[in-house]
């Protein structure tokens, strides 16, 4: 496999070593957290910046208006709670007091997907990536490990509007590297294939790599595509793949309706219908079990990837 790994961490790590460095780099950036400080990893921020940052408590709607108000005044918020909180619970601020007036918002979420693990089915928000990407303006992005999240979070601070950052909270292999560029809206080649394109975000780039590194003993060919922002999505480098490779299977954490995959489907049908194949939760909540456990039942592993990658290519 052309990606290894030497160590694993986790992905909000790596917002939060992303946010200790805005810091020191743009006297802008201010940081929100509803009571989940810990969580968030924005000890580091605050220990460097006190000033710039806002414990507003277990009150996630204030903590939305608060952070488009203090864009009125050349502030970059960065707010940082779970993602089920970061959405569900504040949908309505969101869409008035940040995504109508475009306002320069930064919404981080932890914890986010299945892999919240054995908090359960409450926490484990799969709705998410859809609430998001159905807002206008709203830029919707989902990294893949601890050096990709710190390279978002140090890129979405230079991008003038809304953000939704993604990212969670189990220990995973880290295998971008890390002076590898971020840009927004530019879904990254990890490998070439010529029998199956994947198109994977979240955790599930690695899981996918995984997967075709399997099949390719098999004489199976894949090429994996990491999507890191959902929205807008890179429609050049997944038509360019499925040119070549006529078939595709999309990966994510995420319920298969309103996701990456239904968003690849619907681009595929007005410019090149393609036979594809989902591996996303089955449209169901999960329940409290460690991550491992829960991505095997819920199909949603490399395992997943491979069997999805063998129907498609029987049809």
């Amino acid at each position: 496999m052309k990606y290894t790994y030497t160590e694993k961490k986790d992905t909000r790590s790596g917002f939060g070593a992303g946010l200790a460095e805005l810091a020191d780099k743009n006297p802008n950036v201010v940081a929100l957290c509803a009571d989940l400080i810990g969580s968030l990893k924005m000890e580091k921020f605050i220990e460097k910046a006190p000033e710039r940052f806002f414990q507003v408590g277990i009150a996630e709607a204030n903590m939305m208006g608060i952070a488009a108000g203090l864009t009125i005044n050349g502030k970059i918020p960065f707010t940082g709670t779970f993602a089920n909180f970061s959405t569900s619970r504040v949908y309505d601020q969101i869409r008035q007091s940040i995504a109508y007036s475009n306002k320069n918002v930064k919404i981080c979420a932890s914890h986010a997907g299945l892999t919240l693990g054995e908090d359960g089915a409450t926490h484990q928000v799969l709705e998410d990536i859809g609430m998001m990407k159905m807002l206008p303006g709203m830029t919707v992005i989902n990294t893949c490990d601890y050096n990709q999240t710190k390279a978002a979070t140090l890129a979405i601070a230079d991008f003038d509007g809304p953000v939704y950052l993604r990212f969670g909270r189990p220990v995973v292999p880290v295998f971008i590297p890390e002076d590898m560029p971020f840009e927004i809206g530019k879904g990254i080649m990890l490998q070439e294939g010529t029998d199956v394109t994947i198109v994977a975000t979240g955790h599930l780039v690695w899981e996918s790599l995984l997967a075709a590194d399997e099949l390719e003993k098999e004489g199976i060919s894949c090429e994996v595509i990491n999507i890191h922002t959902i929205k807008p999505l890179d429609e050049e480098i997944i038509l360019k793949s499925v040119e070549k490779t006529g078939r595709i299977v999309t990966a994510e954490e995420h319920n298969y309706i309103g996701g990456l995959g239904e968003s690849v489907a619907g681009m595929l049908s007005r410019k090149r219908p393609t036979i594809q194949e989902f591996v996303a939760v089955n449209d169901t909540f999960g329940e409290s079990a460690t991550p491992a456990e829960l991505m095997k039942k819920y199909k949603i592993d490399a395992a997943a990837v491979k069997e999805a990658v063998k129907r498609i290519l029987e049809r």
